[in-house]
């Protein structure tokens, strides 16, 4: 039987929602039954075999949608094989180094026994919605600094995991 993955996603200009449909993507490709769903459109993840979580940073936080899935589903989510990935570095950092989580992510890491996390370059470009935002990009601060092929390398490391566990089952 495949394994079935969700791929929840807090967002506020869409940005964090491509890296996770990448994410989907690339499972499927691996041969699990993935899908991408935004967080707060998740209100059973009991159908599901392994999870993923990801939000776009703001301010040193984790989208309030992603922080709110994972609080409204502790439960549940403990137990699964869990990852968590955020979006956010509008710079080239996230491809030069290991950006570690923000506290409150890495909290949840521990209390739900994540096994990684990983930080990917964000998105802020010309229409992006919120004050600060619209600020950052006229500012000229704003631009592409997602890293797709570091993105699949990192979904199909998840997948490789699951289907050697499944293996083993």
């Amino acid at each position: 039987m495949p394994r079935t993955v969700l791929v929840a996603y807090g967002t506020t200009n869409g940005s964090t929602a491509q890296i996770a449909e990448t994410v989907a993507e690339v499972m499927s490709k691996e041969g699990l039954t993935a899908e991408a769903r935004p967080a707060a459109s998740v209100d059973d993840v009991t159908r599901y075999d392994a999870v993923a979580v990801g939000g776009g940073l703001y301010a040193g936080r984790w989208h309030k949608d992603a922080r709110r899935f994972v609080r409204r589903n502790r439960r549940e989510l403990t137990g699964r094989p869990l990852w968590f990935f955020s979006s956010g570095p509008l710079d080239a950092s996230a491809s030069e180094k290991d950006i570690p989580a923000v506290p409150g992510v890495r909290r949840s890491m521990t209390r739900l026994d994540a096994r990684g996390h990983v930080t990917f370059g964000g998105c802020l470009q010309e229409g992006a919605k919120g004050r600060i935002a619209r600020m950052i990009v006229r500012n000229g601060k704003g631009g592409d600094f997602r890293d797709f092929p570091a993105i699949e390398a990192w979904a199909a490391g998840v997948a490789g995991e699951l289907i050697e566990e499944r293996g083993k089952n």
